[in-house]
Parts: C-alpha cells; sequence; structure tokens
C-alpha cells in the first residue's frame, strides 16, 4: 500500500512537472504581455517624463482616471513588510496632494507591502524592483489562507516599478526634493467602438481555497450589471475554460483516467489533490465543457447567452462540492429550472469516453495561447476586456469600471455614469463649457473618462460653436429653440426678436432697431413718423411706439396698414350688406329660371309620352291611316 502511494505521488509530481512545462513552452511559442499603465513624473525637472509600470493583480486601479500625488518613502520600513505603526502616516493632509508610497521589493509578498501601506493612509503604491528585468505582474498569494482576507480587502492600486526609475525617485526623495507623479489609466483598456468584449477564464471547481471562493461570489455578485450590459447590447460576453493534456506516456495510469477525458486530451488538476477520495479532475472538466455548452444552447437556441450567469450562480447554490451534490444530476435539474433543452446540451458536450477530439475544448486550448495584445492566460481567474488581461481583484464595482473605461466616449450606458463609479465634472462650474442658463442648456457632456464640451443637438436643431465660449443654432426651427441664440425682449406688451427662421444663421436686428443682434439691439429706436415713412394718409395721425409705430384714423374711420388708407366703418358695412343682397336676389333669380326651365321640359316630355300612347288606339290628324291586310285562303 505504501509503495502504491509512493508511485502515485511520483505520478502526480510528473504531471505537476508536465503542466510546468507546458506553461514554460507556451513562454517560447507565445507572449507574455504585462498589463502597463503610464508612470508621470512631473517634479522635479532633473526626472521629469513618462515611464512604464505593471499594474498589480490586485486591489482596485482606477481604469479609465488619473491619481496625481506626493512621493514618500519611508528608509526605517523600506520593503514595507511590517505595519508602520501609524494609521495616518501617510494620509494626506488637508488641502494637501495624495501620497503615493515606493517601497522596495522583496522579503514578502507584493500583496502584503500594499496592505501595510493602505492601513498607514496611502493613496498608491509603487513597488520598485530590486533587480535589472522586465516588468512582471505582481500576483496575489497563492493558495495562503492567512493572505487571502487582507487581499481581498486592498482597495488601493499599485504598481511595479523598474530598479532605475525607483533610484531616481529615492535619490530626489532623500535629496529633499519635492517629488509629485501621475499615474494615468485612461490608456490602459483600449475604447476603439460603443460596445465592450470581455472574457471571463474561470473554473466550475468550488474546492480550490480563497481563489475559488473569489471566483463564485463575483459571479454572484456581477451577475446583474452583466446582464444588464449584454441585454442592452452594449457588451458581449464569453466564458472560458483552461484545459491541460496528459502526456502520451502517462495516458494509462491511473492519475489521467482519473483527471482526464477523452483518452487524456482535456484535464484538470484533482479538487482535493487527492485520487483516493473526492471529486475527480474529469469530473471538473464535464461540467467546465457543459458550462460552455449553456452558454452556446441559450445563445443559439433563445438568443440569451446571459443565461450562463444564472446557470453558474444557481449550480454554485444548489450543487457544491462540499455537500457532495456536485453532479450531472443536479446540473440538470438547474438546467431544466432555466427552460434549456437538456438533450442539446448533452449533444453539444459529446462523447467524453471516446478517442476522438472535441471540438469546444480543442479550441479552449487553443484559445489560452495569446494573440494581439493579449498575453497567455495561465491564471484562474483571468478577466479580459478588449483583449487585455484586467489586473485588479474580482470586485463588481472595480470590474465595472474596468469594463466602462473600454467605451468610446460617450457612448457609456447609464450604468457607467452612476455617482459611485465616477464623478460627473459637469456638476461643477458646468465643467468650464458653454451653457445659456435661461433655456438650461449646457454643452458639457459627462463620460466615463471625464467631460466633453462638445455643442448640444435640441429639438432636430443642432447648436454649432467651440463649445467652450459659443454655441449657437443653425437651420430651420432654430428659432424656437432659444430664439436661435439671438437677442430678443419683450415690452408694452410686445416681443422682438432678432431671429428669422428665414435666415438660416446669424442673427440682425429687426426694423426699428439696430445693434449687434445677439447681445443687444437696444440702439436708437428709428422713429418713422419724423421719418414720414409711415402714416401718410390725409386722415391719419401717427404715434411713434418701442421698435414700432402707430397709425389712427380720424373719425370713425378705420387704418388699413398694409394700404396705409383709412376706410369708412359704416359704409364698409353698408357695402358689405349691399353685395350680400344683390348676391342673394342673383340666387334666387337663378333659382326661379331653373324651376321654369325644368316645368317646361317636364311638361313637354309628358306630353310627347301621352301622344305616343294614344296613337296605338287612334288615329291623330297629324298621322295617316293604318291599312289593315288579311290572308286569303288556299
Amino acid at each position: 500500500m505504501n509503495s502504491n502511494r509512493e508511485l502515485d505521488n511520483i505520478h502526480y509530481t510528473l504531471l505537476l512537472c508536465w503542466a510546468c512545462f507546458l506553461i514554460g513552452s507556451h513562454t517560447v511559442m507565445a507572449r507574455f504581455v504585462v498589463e502597463t499603465n503610464s508612470l508621470s513624473v512631473t517634479s522635479p525637472d532633473s526626472i521629469k517624463g513618462q515611464y512604464n509600470s505593471a499594474i498589480g493583480n490586485f486591489g482596485v486601479p482606477d481604469y479609465g482616471g488619473t491619481l496625481a500625488g506626493t512621493v514618500t518613502y519611508s528608509s526605517e520600513n523600506s520593503a514595507a513588510c511590517s505595519e508602520f505603526g501609524s494609521t495616518d502616516k501617510f494620509k494626506a493632509r488637508p488641502g494637501g496632494l495624495p501620497v503615493i508610497l515606493v517601497v522596495d521589493r522583496g522579503s514578502c509578498y507584493f500583496a502584503l507591502k500594499v496592505w501595510n501601506a493602505q492601513k498607514a493612509g496611502a493613496a498608491a503604491v509603487l513597488v520598485a524592483d530590486d533587480r535589472d528585468e522586465p516588468l512582471i505582474t505582481m500576483d496575489s498569494p497563492a493558495e495562503d489562507a492567512g493572505a487571502a482576507e487582507y487581499v481581498q480587502n486592498i482597495t488601493i492600486p499599485s504598481a511595479l516599478i523598474e530598479k532605475s526609475v525607483g533610484d531616481k525617485l529615492k535619490k530626489a526623495i532623500h535629496d529633499n526634493e519635492m517629488v509629485n507623479c501621475k499615474l494615468d489609466w485612461r490608456e490602459s483598456v483600449p475604447h476603439p467602438d460603443e460596445r465592450v468584449e470581455y472574457e471571463f477564464w474561470t473554473s466550475s471547481n468550488d474546492a480550490c481555497g480563497a481563489k475559488c471562493k473569489s471566483q463564485i461570489d463575483f459571479v454572484k455578485n456581477f451577475k446583474g450589471a452583466a446582464q444588464l450590459l449584454e441585454k442592452g447590447g452594449y457588451a458581449l460576453f464569453t466564458p472560458h475554460y483552461i484545459t491541460w493534456y496528459c502526456p502520451e506516456a502517462f495516458i494509462t495510469s491511473r492519475q489521467c483516467k482519473s483527471q482526464c477525458i477523452n483518452q487524456g486530451r482535456y484535464c484538470a488538476p484533482d479538487p482535493e489533490q487527492d485520487f483516493n477520495q473526492g471529486y475527480d479532475g474529469k469530473d471538473v472538466v464535464l461540467e467546465n465543457l457543459r458550462e460552455i455548452c449553456v452558454h452556446r444552447i441559450a445563445n443559439e437556441t433563445l438568443a440569451r447567452p446571459w443565461l450562463w450567469w444564472d446557470y453558474v450562480t444557481d449550480f454554485q447554490i444548489r450543487c457544491p462540492m462540499a455537500e457532495k451534490k456536485y453532479s450531472q444530476e443536479c446540473a440538470e435539474q438547474v438546467i431544466t429550472s432555466l427552460g434549456l433543452d437538456i438533450k442539446k446540451i448533452r449533444d453539444c458536450m459529446g462523447d467524453s469516453e471516446a478517442d476522438v477530439e472535441n471540438k469546444i475544448l480543442k479550441a479552449e486550448q487553443e484559445a489560452q495561447i495569446g494573440k494581439g495584445s493579449r498575453g497567455d492566460v495561465t491564471m484562474l481567474p483571468t478577466l479580459i476586456v478588449n483583449n487585455v488581461q484586467y489586473r485588479g481583484k474580482l470586485d463588481r464595482g472595480a470590474v465595472l469600471k474596468a469594463i466602462c473605461s473600454g467605451f468610446e466616449e460617450k457612448t457609456e450606458p447609464a450604468v457607467c455614469l452612476t455617482s459611485d463609479m465616477e464623478t460627473n465634472e459637469c456638476l461643477t462650474n458646468n465643467g468650464g463649457c458653454w451653457q445659456d442658463v435661461k433655456a438650461n442648456l449646457t454643452a458639457c457632456k459627462d463620460t466615463f473618462r471625464g467631460r466633453v464640451c462638445e455643442c448640444p443637438l435640441v429639438n432636430g436643431v443642432q447648436f454649432q460653436g467651440d463649445g467652450y465660449t459659443s454655441c449657437v443654432a443653425n437651420g430651420q426651427g432654430r428659432c424656437k429653440v432659444n430664439n436661435g441664440g439671438c437677442w430678443h425682449e419683450s415690452k408694452d406688451g410686445k416681443t422682438f426678436s432678432a431671429c428669422s427662421d428665414s435666415k438660416p444663421s446669424g442673427c440682425e436686428c429687426p426694423a426699428g432697431f439696430k445693434g449687434d443682434g445677439i447681445k443687444s439691439c437696444e440702439g436708437e429706436d428709428i422713429d418713422e413718423c419724423k421719418l414720414k415713412t409711415a402714416c401718410q394718409c390725409p386722415e391719419c395721425s401717427c404715434t411713434n411706439t418701442w421698435g414700432s409705430y402707430e397709425c389712427k384714423c380720424q373719425g370713425d374711420l378705420l387704418y388699413m396698414r398694409e394700404n396705409d388708407v383709412c376706410i369708412s366703418k359704416k359704409g364698409g358695412s353698408g357695402v358689405g350688406w349691399a353685395i350680400t343682397m344683390i348676391v342673394l336676389l342673383c340666387l334666387g333669380a337663378i333659382a326661379a329660371g331653373g324651376y321654369i326651365v325644368y316645368k317646361y321640359r317636364l311638361r313637354a316630355y309628358m306630353d310627347s309620352e301621352i301622344r305616343a300612347i294614344m296613337a296605338q288606339y287612334m288615329p291623330l290628324d297629324s298621322q295617316n291611316e293604318v291599312t289593315h291586310h288579311t290572308h286569303e285562303e288556299a
């Protein structure tokens, strides 16, 4: 028995070594890409410039944003492997910039350094490498129960910087120079269009410790936001699962048979790392495959790919390994409850015992290799947004912020513009953009990365201008929107405007006013009465008014402005009645004449009919006698 257990351990060690070899071979065949953000040193001038820094794989990077701060360094606790003893040692003072702490690499976990700095009040951490080498990604401790709790509580961003950059910063600080810098995550995630494409590399294994718990919690907490984004057409989500294959020399071993399907082609580690009890790696492979098929069938048959989130969440709740419910039977109960076709799911999964390739799992293995801007996927869990690996903890707010930074400006959905996601700069001094307070119009538009000043489109009318100092309405209908930005004023019950729909653009003071037409038309009022350009009829009297004039006629005369004449109110009334009587008489005469003609024609018609009928019985004076013929007998 002991020899068998030793042999099992040898085989297991060989398998782990082979997995390491596969990962190592990917390093040669593909590329590992370190996701970076831009580090800008703004002072002193001696080291001013831009440098790369590798984003830590924990904490909360400020995707889509920036962080400017004062850089400091603690020589007493340079590696930050122990607590600093004060919760506000690096806390920003009122009116001061946030503090960015530089710490040395080595002696303890990256995450522990950042955790200690956060507890001391630092806003961000820069870990200075202790050797000259290409930047690597700072990862959280693996399978460390003690570290799991504080890793999940890290909320500040961190990044690794090259040794040469760290030396420059520390020297400037030592020389008592003020060192300021800015961390910029705005371009960390590409944002080419109005839809974000993201992937989540995960596993159905729920017995792998802290990382499995973080995956489970993330799926449960992020489900609502994920489904909202996908239902609205804002995002395209694809789940993925890492698998490895068994070396040909070990295909017939008990370890490969328990961890792999399809004759060693697709494998997963034993959940308990114990081949003698509990679940096997192949159980995990099969459930991973089932979850891929749930996503595929839900999309193909129901056009509802977001059901994946419901299935995975329900499966984790109803079918956990700890309760020995992790099984095909339990999985298919969840599938049925979601209205999916079990047979189609089974057909999608294929035969796990056959000595053939599984197209779906083969595609998953190929997808693990990095392409374009994305490096190889080697860690679980891994989130990829617009083909760039996300760095930071699996937290709903942090991940949503990364996804929101992947939208083209001004196309972000409403969920990205809530107060807990970003600061609306338009609320302070209108973002420095043009605005018309009276008409409640503004050129300020809030986006995830900050405000933009762009003249608005109002009721189909496009305002044009630089968006900062000027926006003027153009085109038909512009006068209905804030008078087209032109001058307008009401006085004495009259309203005048310098805007005219007959002119597609521009403002011109109306007749009787002088000015620029935009800010003022208050110049000298033209007195049409004195200029004798109005009220020229003999009976007229002219009175000048604001922007116009009034004409009145003497006595009972009525003024007609269009013709500049006075007419009699009574005369106009008599003429009107005379015309009406004449029209009525004419209509009566026409009606009487028509009736007479009608009666005459009717009488003539009746006479002709009667004459025709009587002619059949007796000869009339106007007819010849009718000759009667008889037939002679033969």
